[in-house]
């Protein structure tokens, strides 16, 4: 895994630069609405890619921000209140960065499912967390998958959608990467997180604002046919 993601990386944050990209588009709109005022805030970016989005949140007045990617390939910044640590988010009480330290907001922007155990990376999460503190998972649709696998497997969308093996496909940004995770549905999410000790106080399925939709028709088509992301708004029972 660490492997692949060295060699994703950088395709990876160029692919999110563009215009067009659902990152700038949908993605990171969705999440920054959902943090809300991060002023003051100690935050932990659990699996941040290139760190730019654990940067922006200092930036806009967070405290402290930790963000950890299994990659290490990160942007340089200057900001003493930011700190980007190579390391695996499977494994979250056994990072030194986020040892003797509790956080406010704990976020995982489409990095859970790459979990060797979302349970345990959720439960770590948990005991991370400040009194009061949440935990924010955006993950991909449950459906997405489920119609890309039908549609290459020629099965129904009920098979693919059930099925419990992983799914492997080649990478959008680099073609040459293959990507193996779990899939989801509903049901299993809602039970992962139950299993971790954490209640959904909110969750959205964000979509791209009309202007998007009139500039960008062929990324509205995408979504019409794979749903895009679901985010979860979460906190410890």
């Amino acid at each position: 895994m660490a492997n692949a993601w060295e060699d994703l990386a950088g395709d990876y944050e160029l692919a999110r630069q563009r215009d067009d990209s659902f990152d700038r588009l949908l993605e990171w709109p969705a999440q920054r609405s959902a943090l809300g005022d991060v002023t003051g805030q100690r935050i932990l970016d659990a699996g941040c890619g290139s760190g730019a989005k654990a940067i922006a949140l200092a930036r806009d007045g967070a405290a402290e921000v930790v963000g950890i990617d299994i990659a290490g390939a990160f942007i340089e910044h200057q900001l003493s209140n930011v700190e980007l640590v190579r390391a695996d988010l499977s494994d979250l009480a056994s990072v030194p960065a986020a040892q003797g330290r509790t956080f406010d907001t704990i976020v995982f922007f489409q990095s859970i499912s790459y979990s060797r155990n979302q349970v345990r990376t959720l439960v770590d999460a948990r005991h991370l967390l400040a009194d009061g503190g949440r935990i924010l998972v955006q993950r991909s649709h449950p459906i997405r998958f489920a119609v890309e696998r039908a549609q290459a497997n020629g099965t129904s969308l009920g098979e693919e959608y059930y099925s419990t093996e992983p799914y492997t496909y080649q990478s959008g940004w680099n073609s040459s990467v293959a990507l193996t995770h779990s899939t989801e549905t509903f049901s299993t999410m809602l039970n992962t997180f139950a299993a971790a000790g954490l209640t959904v106080d909110h969750a959205s399925e964000p979509q791209l604002s009309d202007e998007a939709r009139e500039r960008y028709p062929h990324k509205q088509e995408w979504l019409n046919r794979y749903l895009g992301v679901i985010l979860f708004e979460l906190s410890a029972r």
